[in-house]
């Protein structure tokens, strides 16, 4: 990894031996999603998909979280260019967020704009500083977000408050997003709240989380009765898990939350 990296990705040992992956955003002073950011952020999330941590944090350093868009990466292309970009994102970041079998964290500590909070919406759970604020201001340059943030922020808040949020291209405070039920808990020390919240994670049973993630995948995508269709399956596999035997075995013998989880 060259100082030049828009990003840094490194991988740490919780207390009890699991593997956490820590994505941060280092690109100052902005952090602006140009396409060496892009191609970090895309080069970064092919690594995690090969080899997947057991919980994964996302993070930024600097002032703000992002700043948004570099606009240089939007001029003069032409209509197939942009849905070919938009494809592309999808393609090499969101989804693949959303695909890895693990929890995935994201911190907000300051200004998270535009890409940034859409990466944050594919995420599982999003911590934030009471000074964050967060926006998607697309409409600035006539444009509408892109990355699945309209979908994914009517899924947490309504569609009411993503059409509210996105047409208004207004700024929005952490406790507004959290009564709306889109930041999951707001801490004074986000960073060190979400670390330790990814470590805690990391050290669970984490084939069950990734077994939460399909089911919830399932109902995002066809609903209440496309859920219980796969549920048995997902679930059942996990009794040749050793992390549910040994947690099945320490439960009866020592009582519950004493099971240890190694990941398989």
């Amino acid at each position: 990894m060259t100082d030049s990296k828009a990003t840094r990705l490194d991988r740490e040992n919780t207390g009890g031996g699991a593997e956490v992956a820590v994505l941060t955003l280092a690109h100052p002073p902005l952090n602006l999603f140009d396409r060496a950011m892009l191609d970090a952020l895309a080069a970064d999330f092919a690594e995690l998909s090969a080899k997947p941590p057991r919980a994964l944090l996302l993070r930024a350093e600097g002032k703000v979280v992002s700043g948004g868009v570099d606009v240089h990466v939007f001029d003069g292309l032409t209509e197939e260019q942009g849905a070919e970009l938009w494809q592309t994102l999808f393609a090499q970041i969101i989804h693949p967020i959303e695909a890895l079998p693990c929890p995935v964290v994201f911190a907000a500590h300051g200004l998270t704009l535009t890409a940034a909070f859409e990466i944050a919406l594919a995420c599982d759970i999003i911590l934030a500083a009471p000074r964050a604020k967060f926006g998607l201001v697309e409409t600035v340059v006539g444009l509408t977000p892109s990355m699945g943030g309209p979908q994914r922020l009517a899924e947490r808040a309504g569609s009411g408050r993503a059409r509210e949020f996105v047409m208004t291209g207004d700024l929005y405070d952490a406790a507004t997003m959290a009564d709306w039920g889109v930041v999951n808990a707001v801490h004074d020390d986000v960073d060190a709240a979400a670390r330790a919240l990814a470590h805690r994670l990391a050290d669970g049973p984490t084939k069950a989380h990734a077994a939460t993630k399909r089911i919830i995948e399932a109902w995002r995508s066809g609903g209440v009765a496309h859920a219980d269709s796969v549920t048995p399956e997902v679930s059942g596999a996990l009794f040749a898990t050793e992390d549910l035997r040994g947690a099945v075995r320490s439960f009866l013998e020592v009582g519950p939350g004493k099971a240890t989880y190694s990941g398989t």
